[in-house]
């Protein structure tokens, strides 16, 4: 299926009246070959970034010297964990390591879905995988100790 030419395809489901047609695949400002299979317009459409803010954010971070973005990935980090920790503390009734176990965890969580200033996937993970490294080697000595 994959192997079908583009084109004529997509024309056809065109001139069937089909709810599925394939243009959600052509890439905005791409032109579209005849010859082109369904694979070579998806392969296209995955490579290529369709988001305007996330390629404008790109350009800009690039701008700011590495080190720098590093240390606004921290503030930010640590300012949804801030948040966090003060609600848990506020409404809650969690004790201060608890609360900022989790409210670590949960500035991660948030850091992950808003955009920050180095793009990629490297940064969330990091900041991500350090919050349950925590909470795992607090449960380990835990259990140990118990």
């Amino acid at each position: 299926m994959l192997q079908l030419p583009f084109g004529p395809t997509n024309d056809n489901l065109h001139q069937k009246g089909s709810a599925f047609t394939l243009d959600w695949f052509i890439p905005a400002g791409t032109y579209i070959e005849s010859a082109m299979t369904i694979q070579d317009v998806i392969t296209i459409r995955l490579q290529q970034e369709t988001s305007t803010f996330k390629t404008t954010l790109q350009s800009l971070s690039e701008l700011i010297p590495f080190r720098y973005r590093l240390l606004l990935d921290l503030v930010q980090f640590s300012f949804w964990a801030f948040l966090w920790m003060t609600f848990f503390r506020v409404f809650t009734f969690m004790g201060y390591g608890r609360a900022l176990r989790t409210s670590l965890l949960m500035g991660g969580i948030m850091y992950n879905f808003m955009p920050d200033f180095s793009p990629g996937k490297m940064d969330d993970a990091v900041f991500l995988c350090i919050p349950i490294l925590i909470i795992l080697v607090r449960g380990y000595f835990y259990r140990k100790n118990r």
